[in-house]
C-alpha cells in the first residue's frame, strides 16, 4: 500500500475513529474543486489502492486530479468496486466457476478454503419466478410451487454456495428483485472495513451482473452493470480496467406537475440523453430541481441509464439520501457516517456546493414533463399520452402489411366466385371472436393482452405505486374492471410494497380491477409473463393479430415481454391499471372513456386520476422504517421451501454426473503449478455482425 500525497487521515465519527483517504488534503495539490461527485468517488478509489503501480499509480491519481472535461478519453486506470451484487442468472455460473476453482486448488495440493470473495457478494435470486398464474388470491402461492419445482438443483447449488464461501450470501426467492433489495436493504453507502487493524471508511460503490445495477445510483452510490468474467474477478480481488470517462451534466430543475409521474420523468430523461448520445460517459444530474425529486424518483431515473446509454446515471449524496436511509430503517449510527464522511470528503451536496465542471451539459425543466409511454419497439421511444393512439396506428401499418396483402388477394378470389377458406374472413378483418372468462368477446388488433405492474424501476417508488392503487379504487368504484383478454399482474420488487399496500387499503381495490401479487421477482419485465391463456393465444393466431402489452418496465424489445405479443408499452403503473380497464391502445385516454360506468355514464382517465396531494398524503400515513425493519430482518433466511431443498455440505460441491446443467467446468483440466505459454489465436472469424438497435433479445 502506497501513500504518495500522504492523504490517509483519521475521522471521528460517534466516538469511532475510521482512517480515510481523504479529497481535501489531495486538494491541497490539485484543484480538484471542479470535478463531478462521480469522478471525486473514482479518485478516491485510486488512493486508496495505490500500490506503487502495480495496479495503481501516482501517476493515475495524477490523472484524474487533472481531469480535463473536454479531453477524449484515452487514459486507462483500475478501478476495484467495495462489493458485488448478482442475480441468479448470471450468478451461478459465478459460483460454477468459484467451485470449480476450490477442486483445482485441492488438486494442486492446496486447500479449499483458499478460494473466497475477497469483497462483499451477494446474490438476489429474482430471475426464475414466471406469471404461470395469474389474476386470483392464490397465484402467488402457485407461481411459488412452479418456480420451486423447476429450479430445484439452481437453488440446491445456491444453497451449498451460501454455506461454503465466505464473503458470499444469498437472497432467497420470493424476496424482491436485486436492485431494489440493494436500494432499500443492501446499500451502505459508505463503507467500513478492517485494514491492518484499523477501521477504514470509503465510498460504496458496486458492480453488478444485470444491467440495472445503476439503480443504485440514486442513492449516490456508484456502480453499474458488468460480465460475469468481470464480476468474478472483481470478487476475487481484482480491479477492473477502464478510461477515464467524459461526465455528462445533467440539469434538473423545477418539479413534476400535477398528474406527471417519476416514469413520465424517466422516458423524458432517456429520449433526451439518447439523443445527446451518452455511450461510454458517465451522466450525473445536479441542479435545483433535485430539492424537488423524492429519492425514489433518483432511484427510477439511475435505474434506466442504460437504455439511456450511459456507464451511470447517478445523484449526489444529500439530505434527502439521508431521509431515504432513515425511511428504510438503516441505523442512525449507519446514517450519521454516511453524512459525516460524505461532508469530509467533499461529496456532500447542498445549496452551497462548488458547481462541478462537465464534458457537456444538457437542461431539463421537470415541470414541462407530460404524460408519456415508451413504445412499441424500444424505450428511447417516448410517446406522449395523447398521441398513443396514433402512434399504434401507425406502426401497425408496417406491421400488417402482408397480412393485408393476403387479405386482399382473399378478396379478389371471392370477387371472382371463389371461396375464403376458414379463418381468413376474419383475417381479413383483423379480429377474432373468442371465448374468455365466460364471455364471448372480439379480440383486434390494438387489444393489450398482458397489462404488468412490474419490473424494479417502477416498483421501487411509492408515488406511482399508490397511485395505482387510488386509480384502481377509484375505477372500481365507478363499475370499471379490466377487460376479459387482459392478462394482468402485480409482481413488487419487494415485500415492503404489498405491506404499505396493503395498509393504505388499496391491494384490495388492485385486485378488483385483476392485479393480484404474482411473485417477487422481475417476472413480466424480463419475458417471465408466462404462457397467455388458450383462448387467447389461439385468437392471435387465427386473426394473425398484432397486441400489444403495457407493462412498467424498462426493456420493450419486440418478443422480450412475449413471443406472441408485436408491440411493447412502457407506462406508469396507474397507466397499466386505466389500459387493462380500455383494453386496448387503440384510444386516445385524454379524450374517450375508458369505458361505462355502473350509472351508465363514460368514465374518463381524468375522472379517477388521484391527485398528487392524495398520493403524498396516503405514502406519510403508511410507509415508515419499521415496514423495512421487518421485511429485512431475515433477508437471507427465506421460507420454509428454501431451507428444506436438499443441497450437501462440506467445502466442496458435489458435482453430479448425470447433471446437464451445474457442470465443473474443464477449464482446470491438467492445471499445473507451472504457468503455461499463451498461444495465438489463428483464423477466428466473426460469428455475427449486426447493425444499430440490434440487441441480445433480438439474437436469443
Amino acid at each position: 500500500m502506497s501513500d504518495s500525497f500522504s492523504t490517509r487521515s483519521q475521522l471521528n465519527v460517534g466516538g469511532k475513529t475510521y482512517d480515510y483517504f481523504s479529497l481535501p488534503t489531495l486538494g491541497q495539490r490539485f484543484d480538484i474543486s471542479h470535478l463531478p461527485y462521480s469522478m471525486k468517488i473514482l479518485l478516491e478509489n485510486l488512493l486508496r489502492h495505490e500500490d506503487g503501480g502495480i495496479t495503481v499509480g501516482k501517476d493515475h491519481i495524477e490523472a484524474v486530479a487533472r481531469w480535463n472535461p473536454a479531453a477524449e478519453p484515452d487514459t486507462e486506470i483500475a478501478f476495484m468496486p467495495a462489493r458485488v451484487v448478482l442475480q441468479d442468472f448470471t450468478g451461478v455460473p459465478c459460483v460454477v466457476d468459484l467451485a470449480a476453482m476450490r477442486d483445482a486448488v485441492v488438486k494442486l495440493g492446496g486447500s479449499p478454503e483458499q478460494i473466497n470473495p475477497q469483497i462483499p457478494s451477494e446474490l438476489v435470486i429474482d430471475h426464475s419466478v414466471q406469471v404461470d398464474v395469474f389474476g386470483k388470491p392464490d397465484a402467488l402461492d402457485l407461481n411459488g410451487k412452479i418456480e420451486f419445482q423447476r429450479n430445484q438443483e439452481r437453488y440446491g447449488f445456491l444453497r451449498w454456495g451460501q454455506k461454503a464461501f465466505d464473503n458470499f450470501k444469498v437472497v432467497p426467492p420470493n424476496t424482491g428483485i436485486v436492485h431494489q433489495v440493494n436500494l432499500e436493504n443492501l446499500a451502505r453507502v459508505v463503507m467500513t472495513a478492517d485494514k491492518d487493524g484499523k477501521a477504514v471508511a470509503y465510498p460504496d460503490t458496486v458492480f453488478g451482473t444485470d444491467s440495472h445495477t445503476t439503480m443504485i445510483n440514486g442513492i449516490g452510490v456508484l456502480g453499474w452493470g458488468v460480465g460475469g468474467i468481470e464480476a468474478e474477478a472483481a470478487m476475487l480481488g481484482q480491479p477492473s480496467s477502464m478510461l477515464i470517462p467524459q461526465v455528462v451534466g445533467f440539469k434538473l430543475t423545477g418539479k413534476l406537475p400535477e398528474g406527471a409521474t417519476a416514469t413520465d420523468l424517466v422516458l423524458t430523461v432517456t429520449q433526451m440523453l439518447r439523443k445527446l448520445g451518452v455511450v461510454g460517459k458517465f451522466v450525473e444530474f445536479y441542479g435545483d430541481g433535485l430539492q424537488h425529486l423524492p429519492l425514489a424518483d433518483r432511484a427510477t431515473i439511475g435505474n434506466m441509464a442504460p437504455e439511456y446509454g450511459a456507464t451511470c446515471g447517478i445523484f449526489p449524496i444529500d439530505a434527502e439520501s439521508l431521509n431515504y436511509l432513515r425511511l428504510s430503517g438503516r441505523s442512525e449510527e449507519q446514517i450519521n457516517l454516511v453524512e459525516a464522511y460524505a461532508k469530509a470528503q467533499g461529496l456532500w451536496h447542498d445549496a452551497n456546493s462548488p458547481h462541478a465542471q462537465y464534458s457537456t451539459t444538457l437542461e431539463l425543466d421537470m415541470g414541462t414533463v407530460k404524460p408519456s409511454l415508451a413504445g412499441p419497439k424500444r424505450p428511447q421511444d417516448r410517446v406522449l399520452l395523447e398521441d398513443v393512439q396514433k402512434n399504434y396506428r401507425e406502426a401497425l401499418v408496417g406491421m400488417t402489411a402482408n397480412r393485408d396483402k393476403r387479405s386482399d388477394d382473399v378478396s379478389s378470389f371471392v370477387n371472382e366466385g371463389g371461396g375464403a377458406a376458414v379463418g381468413n374472413e376474419q383475417l381479413a378483418k383483423g379480429y377474432a371472436d373468442i371465448e374468455t372468462e365466460g364471455r364471448k368477446v372480439r379480440l383486434k388488433d390494438g387489444a393489450v393482452v398482458i397489462a404488468a405492474i412490474t419490473s424494479c424501476t417502477n416498483t421501487s417508488n411509492p408515488a406511482v405505486m399508490i397511485g395505482a392503487g387510488l386509480l384502481a379504487r377509484n375505477a372500481a368504484a365507478k363499475g370499471l374492471n379490466r377487460q376479459p383478454w387482459v392478462k394482468t399482474s402485480l409482481g413488487p420488487g419487494s415485500r415492503v410494497v404489498t405491506d404499505y399496500l396493503e395498509k393504505a387499503g388499496v391491494l384490495k381495490e388492485l385486485e378488483k380491477i385483476g392485479f393480484y401479487v404474482v411473485g417477487y421477482g422481475c417476472t413480466t419485465c424480463i419475458g417471465n409473463s408466462g404462457p397467455l391463456p388458450t383462448e387467447v393465444s389461439a385468437g392471435i393466431a387465427t386473426g394473425d393479430l398484432v397486441v400489444t402489452s403495457v407493462l412498467s418496465g424498462n426493456r420493450n424489445f419486440e418478443g422480450r415481454v412475449h413471443p406472441e405479443v408485436k408491440m411493447n408499452y412502457l407506462a406508469s403503473p396507474p397507466l397499466v391499471v386505466a389500459y387493462a380497464i380500455a383494453g386496448t391502445t387503440d384510444i386516445d385516454l385524454t379524450t374517450q372513456p375508458l369505458g361505462t360506468g355502473s350509472d351508465g355514464q363514460p368514465v374518463f382517465l381524468r375522472d379517477i386520476w388521484p391527485s398528487n396531494k392524495e398520493i403524498g398524503d396516503v405514502i406519510a400515513a403508511t410507509i415508515g422504517p419499521e415496514m423495512f425493519k421487518q421485511n429485512y430482518a431475515d433477508v437471507f433466511k427465506g421460507d420454509t421451501r428454501w431451507n428444506t431443498i436438499a443441497s450437501p455440505d462440506g467445502n466442496l460441491y458435489e458435482w453430479s454426473d448425470a447433471s446437464t446443467y451445474i457442470k465443473n467446468p474443464p477449464y482446470f483440466d491438467g492445471m499445473t503449478m507451472q504457468t503455461s505459454s499463451i498461444d495465438d489465436v489463428h483464423g477466428a472469424r466473426v460469428m455475427g455482425l449486426f447493425g444499430d438497435s440490434i440487441t441480445t433479445d433480438h439474437i436469443s
